[in-house]
């Protein structure tokens, strides 16, 4: 049996049509709406787990599909084998990320693990992010995803419409994040290994994050403690 095709409301719900069994009066199939339980919000939230728990770049989230994914029990992992660029409006799937360090499997924290298995194993076709039709989702989709994003997070720091207490809010930032907050855990991680996860240099890492390493530095102390006689 062929796999329902869920599309998006006007109401924001994924809905299909199905054959009942029936006829109707003219002869023809009597169909039902079904309204899946996934809705633009679990979109929304989907795409927020991860950038913020995997720090990838827009295009390479907007490309995943749930073949990209592995939950086994205790570990679950996302490989980034792809992206997706804008041609004006139109998506294009590229078969390489930004860069060859790009190419990487991350694990994904357990925070988000739950939530995103959940996503993927009710998807209506193989990709996360799609348009109200099926299709790959357009930059006109995604600025309107974004937006509604930005606007809930807005509300949620005590913002309003009129007086904003969030602005200027790009997916980029919550990369930035992840590897800020990877490198403050350095030397419990290496400096390689977050260029890895990040699908970047270390000469890159180093040039834009290696402030916040030192920062944490007391070399002082450590020639104390190492040298002490």
């Amino acid at each position: 049996m062929a796999k329902a095709k869920y599309k998006r409301n006007s109401r924001r719900e994924f809905e299909t049509k199905i054959w009942d069994g029936t006829y109707n009066s003219d002869g023809s199939k009597h169909r039902k709406r079904l309204v899946s339980k996934k809705s633009s919000a679990d979109l929304e939230r989907a795409f927020v787990y991860i950038i913020y728990s995997c720090g990838l770049r827009r295009g390479e989230t907007l490309a995943l599909s749930l073949f990209d994914f592995r939950f086994r029990k205790g570990q679950a992992t996302v490989s980034i084998t792809k992206s997706l660029i804008f041609d004006g409006n139109a998506p294009e799937i590229k078969g390489m990320p930004k860069t060859e360090n790009g190419l990487r499997t991350l694990p994904i924290p357990d925070s988000a693990a739950g939530f995103l298995q959940g996503y993927t194993a009710g998807l209506s076709g193989s990709f996360l992010f799609t348009c109200r039709g099926g299709g790959l989702i357009t930059h006109s989709s995604y600025v309107k995803m974004w937006a509604s994003i930005e606007r809930k997070m807005d509300h949620a720091a005590g913002g309003t419409d009129a007086f904003p207490a969030i602005t200027g809010l790009t997916a980029h930032i919550f990369r930035h994040n992840y590897c800020t907050s990877l490198c403050y855990r350095v030397p419990e991680i290496s400096v390689k290994k977050i260029a890895q996860l990040m699908g970047d240099s270390e000469r890159m890492l180093l040039d834009v994050y290696n402030h916040i390493m030192e920062e944490r530095e007391d070399p002082a102390a450590v020639i104390n403690s190492t040298l002490a006689i």
